[in-house]
């Protein structure tokens, strides 16, 4: 039996980290059709869909829908439309994956959550930090350890967004995740730098985790390197992480643990995937895993629920508020 996918927007993000996944799914799944890509600008719809093997191309997203009747749906699109044109596809009933944030703020992804469990519609969230295979890595290396302290550093170079915190989710959702718990205390530090323009600041948070370990984020969107940068600590344990983010400087990416002051491993990105920047990056695993929870008939990990948290903190970051606790 036939298993079709169709995609929702063919920009820069799909064609470097989505578009490559579903050509590696499909060669890998013989029985997988790429039925057909949409974008409101033609021209773009029409190359993805030479580029990436699929059948036909659209620019209205329902008449694709409507005509291909897929088997699990992407959306990948700027921010401010992922909630309303997953309302819209959820309520079709269709699997749906979604890139982050899958809203700005808690009324549009409680929005969301609702149409989902109306229609009964599986549906994950492209948090791609979950899925890169050196995180994946350092979580299953930690899962027996009891967590103390957490810090992730996150920088960019020209980052003059008046809005970061569509960005900032990627850290805030990446450490709860590395914590493997949710946020139970934030206090939030802004150091506001107006001389490169509206709203620009780097941020700062102190966390405390329901299980009882703390954490410090940076988030710093105009320093001198692109890089997301982990420590974790707990008792006579030290782990390093460096992120292969995109093919900026730590790339493929770095993961180091410590034990009693005892090197105990230093492994390259290399030695953990192939260097694709899809695959090291998480676009694949992403993908492949929301795949496969579809045609097993499986909730899809990491839903719009799972997701909940995350688009809250970092929208207490856009409103520039200094404390957050869990109702």
């Amino acid at each position: 039996m036939s298993f079709k996918i169709c995609t929702v927007g063919c920009g820069n993000m799909s064609l470097s980290g989505h578009g490559p996944s579903y050509k590696r799914y499909a060669a890998l799944h013989k029985d997988t059709i790429l039925a057909a890509c949409c974008d409101i600008d033609e021209e773009k719809a029409s190359t993805f869909r030479a580029g990436f093997g699929f059948l036909r191309y659209y620019t209205d997203f329902e008449e694709m829908l409507d005509t291909e009747k897929p088997d699990a749906v992407c959306l990948v699109v700027p921010e401010h439309m992922t909630a309303s044109l997953s309302i819209r596809i959820l309520e079709k009933g269709y699997p749906l994956m979604m890139e982050k944030p899958p809203g700005l703020n808690y009324d549009e992804t409680i929005r969301m959550i609702e149409a989902a469990e109306k229609h009964n519609t599986p549906n994950q969230v492209a948090f791609n930090r979950r899925y890169m295979p050196m995180v994946k890595k350092l979580r299953e290396l930690i899962a027996e350890e009891k967590i103390h302290n957490l810090r992730y550093d996150f920088y960019r170079v020209g980052r003059f967004d008046e809005d970061f915190a569509t960005t900032a989710i990627h850290g805030i959702d990446a450490a709860r995740y590395l914590a493997g718990s949710d946020y139970s205390y934030i206090r939030f530090d802004y150091q506001p730098l107006p001389e490169f323009g509206p709203n620009v600041a780097n941020i700062m948070m102190y966390c405390k985790f329901e299980s009882g370990a703390e954490a410090q984020l940076s988030f710093c969107p105009v320093s001198g390197i692109v890089a997301e940068r982990v420590v974790i600590n707990s008792y006579d344990n030290t782990w390093f992480m460096n992120l292969p983010i995109w093919n900026a400087a730590d790339f493929p990416g770095r993961l180091v643990h410590y034990h009693r002051g005892n090197l105990v491993a230093d492994i390259s990105g290399n030695e953990i995937c192939e260097p694709d920047l899809y695959i090291n990056n998480g676009f694949y695993n992403e993908n492949e895993s929301f795949f496969e929870d579809i045609r097993a008939g499986r909730k899809p990990g990491g839903d719009l629920k799972s997701a909940l948290q995350s688009v809250v903190i970092s929208d207490y970051i856009r409103k520039r508020k200094t404390e957050y606790r869990k109702c």
